[in-house]
Order: structure tokens, then sequence, then C-alpha cells
């Protein structure tokens, strides 16, 4: 890996800088918009000011502490700080439009989750530019727009008229999208700070931001199994649960509160090849671990509960590469992939059981599984003559595989910019190199240089949106930022630390 030796600067230029910039190319014409979208009241309280054109959006007064709530589904692209806003939130909805809601004094989302209508996202404050506690909420017809178009109308087109007052009762349980797997892994702890898992030949190391977004400690050994492959996944009471296997041994360990420490290791199974986590739609997590006779699996019984036996899956490729992701409708789906064969199978509804494994492709090197701003899974593989993808035209409809450039027989990982584009990022033992879509939903640019080479890449995202890639060789492992939505940090070490080797 490109080695940088600058120390990372702890600031939030990206939230600042997406206060003026929109997205990169509109995808949804607000002439097609449909009122279809589910919608819900922002907050209780007064308008204070409404919509003109030197006031782009609606004001809503009230107290500190009010609770703001997601106007429609939708993913949170941003979730920072902005010296006009405050703190402030953005979520892009499925029919094209975004909202963003500015001045509060608590955030309760990062960016990444998935919202449904009526989920408090935050608490009203007045930081930024403001006179008093108050919700400034905007909405913007589509991500090429200049100016906002009049929230009142937009919400009362979808049955909610201001002053209005927030439901009650239970809200739909939002999507928790799997994290991807290997031999590093990054996932959030529940207070947003990032925590990072790398595999080296005397076990597992550990490191951690001291703040969301902020700088990194030390690697610390946690023992384990050695030369393992990792998964992580949250529980539904947000601790994290980690993964490991190698040939002989499967363990795991987990977060004893959320965002708080770790139990010891505690055998989970027998050895494997690989294994991925997910989260069911009811919170519990499932897990896959490939082997020499295919693919097997175990799920918790409930939420943050104990666990099923280990149970076949029908089949699967033997000593598979293996990764999981979430249909728009909750439903997991696995992806596995040998030299030979690739297939998937799908759970027939959520929480339910699963489909026989059916054929995906020929097989291939090494995979990563995402999913576009309005929800259609991607997925990317590498062999001998570079990257493939293929995507969903529709719930159960994909469409052929098709080439992509890119480094051959690669190690691959993706993960999604603030704006909700897919960038995808790919390392074999010469080159690191990243691809992205030109815009949401769109299709995707040219492979570009990221680095020198390594053996193992996991991407992840802050808690303000703000993509971040470990690359890892046998010196150690590195990390890489966005700055921007198209521009990078240098390679540098965590907390000047080269953390295990990675071979």
């Amino acid at each position: 890996m490109l080695i940088g030796l600058s120390r990372r600067a702890l600031t939030c230029v990206l939230a600042a800088t997406a206060a003026l910039l929109l997205a990169l190319v509109s995808t949804s014409p607000a002439a097609a918009r449909t009122t279809d979208l589910p919608a819900a009241c922002p907050a209780a309280g007064f308008v204070s000011q409404h919509f003109h054109s030197g006031h782009n959006g609606v004001d809503i007064a009230n107290d500190y502490g009010t609770p703001i709530y997601a106007v429609a589904d939708g993913e949170v692209t941003i979730s920072g700080y902005a010296s006009g806003y405050g703190q402030w939130i953005r979520i892009q909805h499925p029919d094209g439009t975004i909202s963003e809601y500015g001045h509060m004094y608590q955030r309760d989302v990062f960016a990444g989750d998935h919202v449904v209508a009526g989920q408090q996202i935050a608490l009203m404050g007045s930081e930024g530019e403001s006179s008093g506690p108050h919700l400034h909420l905007r909405i913007w017809g589509d991500s090429s727009a200049t100016y906002g178009i009049d929230p009142e109308p937009y919400l009362a087109e979808r049955g909610v008229v201001l002053p209005c007052v927030p439901g009650s009762g239970p809200r739909p349980t939002p999507l928790v999208y799997p994290a991807e797997s290997g031999r590093v892994v990054s996932a959030r702890s529940a207070d947003g700070r990032l925590e990072v898992f790398a595999a080296g030949a005397d076990g597992v190391h550990h490191a951690w931001q001291a703040e969301a977004n902020g700088s990194w400690s030390a690697w610390e050994a946690l023992g384990g199994p050695g030369g393992a492959e990792l998964a992580i996944a949250p529980n539904a009471d947000g601790r994290l649960e980690l993964f490991a296997i190698n040939g002989n041994v499967f363990q795991h360990r987990y977060q004893l509160s959320a965002s708080g420490g770790w139990s010891g290791w505690e055998g989970f199974g027998g050895g494997g090849r690989d294994v991925t986590a997910g989260v069911n739609a009811d919170g519990r997590i499932e897990v896959f671990a490939s082997g020499p006779v295919g693919l097997f699996h175990k799920y918790q019984a409930a939420p943050n509960s104990g666990w099923s036996d280990w149970e076949p899956t029908g089949g699967g490729p033997a000593d598979s590469r293996v990764e999981m992701e979430k249909s728009p409708d909750g439903r997991l789906e696995v992806f596995a992939l040998n030299g030979n064969t690739f297939q998937h199978q799908y759970q027939t509804s959520p929480n339910g059981g699963w489909s026989a494994w059916e054929n995906f492709g020929g097989g291939g090197h090494d995979l990563t599984v995402d999913h576009n701003q309005d929800g259609r899974l991607e997925v990317f593989a590498s062999g001998p003559v570079g990257v493939f993808h293929k995507y969903q035209t529709s719930p159960t409809g994909w469409s052929e595989w098709e080439p992509t450039g890119g480094p051959a027989d690669s190690q691959l990982s993706s993960e999604r910019s603030p704006d909700g584009r897919v960038e995808v990022f790919a390392i074999n033992g010469s080159v690191a190199q990243h691809l992205w879509q030109t815009g949401v939903n769109a299709p995707y640019g040219q492979w570009e240089s990221f680095g020198t080479g390594g053996t193992e890449v996991a991407a992840t995202a802050n808690a303000d949106g703000r993509i971040e890639v470990f690359g890892a060789s046998g010196a150690g492992v590195h990390h890489k930022w966005q700055t921007g939505f198209s521009t990078w940090s240098d390679w540098t070490w965590l907390n000047n630390t080269a953390g295990p080797a990675v071979n």
C-alpha cells in the first residue's frame, strides 16, 4: 500500500461542502415523481416561517428537545454538521426527492441508515444560524435542483398538513444492511464510532475511533483464530458481534453493552472456509459459513438471544467466498463463489425460510455485494480477466454479467458515497483501483488508481457518510478516507501503528 505519513485532520469538510452541493446527477425528474410515498408529520409545533424565494424551506418552532421525524421512507445520506445548519440530516427518498433537517442539537441516525416515515431521527435545537429552537425542513425535488420546493404542498399531497401531530404506535423496523466480510472488517458501534478488526497469523487485532468520525486508537491484539475470515453484525440492542473462522476453529465474541467493551472468545462451531453475517427483518442475526461440503447456517432464536444448531442449506459451492445483502423488502440474500461456480439463495419472505440454491454465473476469485439508492442489489465478481458486475432489474430479475475492467483476481469491497452512489474497490498483489457510479442508480465510470498492491481491502462509512477504506498487506493495515464527494486523503497507518500483517 502507498503509505501517507500525515495525521488525520478532524474536520467535517464533507458536511460543509454537501450543504452547497446537492448531488452529481439527477436520476428521477420532478415531473416523474409519484405521491405514493408514505408521508409523516416532521415535528409538532407551529410554522414560524413559510417557504419563499428568500427562505429555502419551512420552519417549525417548538421547545428544545422536541422529537423530529423522517417525513418519508428513505436512506440517510448525510448526518453531520454545517455552519449554517448546525447539526443536520439529509434523507434520499425512493421517488427521487430529498428531505433535509437542520438546527438539531441531537441526531439519532447516521449516514447509511434506512429510515421509515415517522421514525424519530433527531431532537430539535437552535444550532447554526438560528434565533430559537426550530426545525428547518427543506425539500429538494431531485438531486440536480438548485433551489428547493415548498415543503407544505409536498407534504399536503401526501396527506400531511402543517401544523401537524406526529403519529404514535409501533413503526416498521428499519433495514439493517450486512457489513462486508473478509480478513479485515469494520462496522459502526451504536454511538457512531467505527471499529475495525484485522486477522493476522497470530489471531485477530482490533482498533476503534475515539469518537464518531474521529481519530483512531492503537491496534490491540485479541487472540482468537489465526489467519481467519471475519464477519460482523449488530444485535437488535446495538451490540456488535464478531465472527472468526479458519480451517479448524469457529469462534465469536460480542460487545457486553452497546458501544461498550467486549466478551472473550467463545466457540461457535467447527472450522470452514468463509463466513458472512446479516440481520433479519426482526433483528435476529443469521450467519452462513462455507466448507468442503457446501454452506451451513445458524441463527438467533430471538433478537439478542441464543443460537440455533448449525443447519445445512441444501448445497451451495464448496469452499466458497460468501457475502450477504438485503433486498428492499427486508429479505436476506446470500451469494457464494468458488473457482468454478457462482450461486445464490434468498429468503422467500422476511424472517422466513430459504429458496434452493440457484445458478448465478461461472466461478471467480472474490465478490462484493451492495445496493443501489433505489434498493436494487448489485453484485461484483473478480476473475482472471478483471471485474464483472450484475444487478437487479426487478425484485426477482437480474441483468446479464457485464465487464467493467479492473484488476485481475482482485479482492473486492464496496460502499456507498454520501450522495447514494455505489463505489467499488479492488486490490491484488500489484495495484489498488476503484470505480464509482456517475450518478445515483446510474452506470459506472472507469477504474482509477487507488494505491499500490496488497492482500485485502474493506470499505465502510463514517457516521457523517464519508467512506473509509482499509487496505492490508504483509506490512500491516493502512486506511484512506474521503475528504469530499470525490477527494481522498493519503494512505496512512491507524494511530501511527501498522497493525497485523495480513498475508
